[in-house]
């Protein structure tokens, strides 16, 4: 038994255990959210450079046609209409982090909203060095909430042999069960994402790492794997953060990955189960990303539950939808834990929007800030072994460069176990925030 595999649980240590909250919309399959009468489309909606229009004002586009190519030269995506409709402008629009360029189509009613396909491609056929080009023209992004493109994961550096895939769908969040249906509702398209990532990238083999809460998920992947045991499925123990990449690498293969470097440099590529899953639905159909399924739930809704929506559809629209009226709620992208609050809801969802969470007010913790009781709640609860509570006195202090030097800020992932634990109420994974983005301002600033 490995040092992390406790009670026969694979697992890592620290870490917390909030409440699930996924009985809701767990067991509810995924059904279509009617198409709004306007898309928003940002040109950035993945880490890298903004897609560039291809299209003009006035112009009518079919669902699924190429509307903003990827940046040349540089790390970025395509993105597509995820409705038949007019283009009704190219200009800032509100975004997550303020004004956004974007593209804006208004809905053709009279549309059957038939996405365009392309012709049959067969990765099998294809050589290795072709199919990360085809999965950029997917526009593929990680869809567990990163934005990172998907192509580049396939292409590691040759010094570096990748010997494990690694597919996460641990789906650790609270309320959060996006990852939970694909695994139950798109088997077959989840494999062949997933034979597309080992062809690309040359690994052996494939593991899908689930958390113990799931496994209906085990049961029902299980005869669908391939006999030769080229892709495996293990379930870890369930406890928060165990879909960050380095807790579940930790958990199911007993490897850690080194502070600063990425997992190709300890022979592992990452994916999503969502994001494979979406990977083998296009590939073969040479198909454009323009839908995903999100998780939208929370307090007081009539239909909470797992939605198809089309890329770029304003929250209000998503809102209303499921019967939410009190103006006093708080909408979060993504879960309770890593999501951030939006000032807007005409804000749209992008690509690596996986939920849309609904609390009212008296959910959200509001208590007055105390000062530090040096408690170490918050170093028992860090999956990364850092002292959050010295982090946040310098952040206090503005020792923001300190933070980064000496006590290895960079490490955090920002998943909010601190805070969580806190009973003073501080909101730790907030100063980090601030704290990375001063220090990067000043990295500019320095040359």
């Amino acid at each position: 038994m490995g040092l992390f595999e406790f009670f026969g649980k694979k697992t890592f240590p620290h870490g917390i255990h909030p409440p699930e909250y996924k009985e809701v919309t767990s067991r509810k399959e995924t059904m279509r959210i009617p198409f709004p009468e306007e898309i928003v489309l940002p040109l950035t909606q993945h880490i890298g450079a903004p897609a560039v229009p291809v299209v003009h004002k006035g112009q009518f586009v079919e669902r699924g046609q190429l509307v903003a190519k990827a940046a040349e030269k540089a790390l970025s995506s395509p993105i597509y209409a995820s409705v038949s409709g007019t283009i009704k402008d190219i200009d800032l629009m509100p975004g997550t982090k303020g004004p956004i360029r974007s593209i804006v189509i208004s809905t053709s009613p009279a549309s059957a909203q038939i996405p365009i396909e392309g012709e049959y491609q067969d990765y099998q056929q294809m050589d290795s060095s072709e199919i990360p080009q085809a999965v950029q023209a997917t526009g593929m992004v990680g869809l567990g909430g990163a934005g990172f493109p998907t192509y580049v994961k396939m292409m590691p550096p040759k010094d570096n042999p990748i010997h494990t895939i690694v597919i996460n769908g641990c789906e650790c969040e609270p309320f959060l069960t996006t990852d939970h249906r694909i695994m139950l509702e798109k088997i077959h398209n989840m494999i062949t994402g997933i034979n597309i990532a080992l062809k690309a990238i040359g690994a052996p083999k494939a593991i899908i790492g689930i958390e113990d809460n799931k496994l209906d998920v085990l049961e029902e992947i299980k005869p669908h794997l391939p006999k030769d045991g080229t892709i495996e499925i293990e379930a870890v123990k369930t406890k928060y953060p165990q879909g960050a990449e380095k807790m579940l690498v930790k958990s199911l293969l007993d490897i850690e990955i080194p502070t600063g470097a990425l997992p190709s440099s300890i022979g592992l590529a990452i994916f999503n189960v969502t994001t494979m899953a979406e990977l083998g639905d296009l590939f073969p159909s040479q198909r454009g990303l323009i839908e995903r399924i999100i998780t939208v739930t929370g307090e007081n809704l009539e239909h909470p539950g797992n939605y198809l929506v089309p890329i770029g559809t304003p929250l209000k629209h998503i809102i209303k939808y499921v019967g939410f009226h009190d103006v006093e709620a708080e909408v979060i992208l993504g879960g309770p834990m890593m999501g951030h609050p939006v000032a807007s809801l005409d804000i749209p969802t992008v690509k690596a929007t996986g939920a849309v969470l609904i609390l009212d007010k008296q959910a959200i913790r509001s208590d007055e800030i105390q000062p530090c009781i040096k408690c170490s709640q918050c170093l028992q609860a860090c999956p990364i072994n850092l002292n959050p509570s010295e982090l946040g006195q310098l952040a206090s202090m503005r020792r923001y460069d300190v933070m980064e030097e000496k006590y290895h800020l960079n490490d955090c992932f920002e998943c909010g176990c601190c805070s969580y634990v806190c009973p003073s109420n501080i909101p730790l994974v907030q100063y980090f925030r601030i704290a990375k983005l001063l220090n990067r301002q000043r990295h500019m600033q320095n040359g």
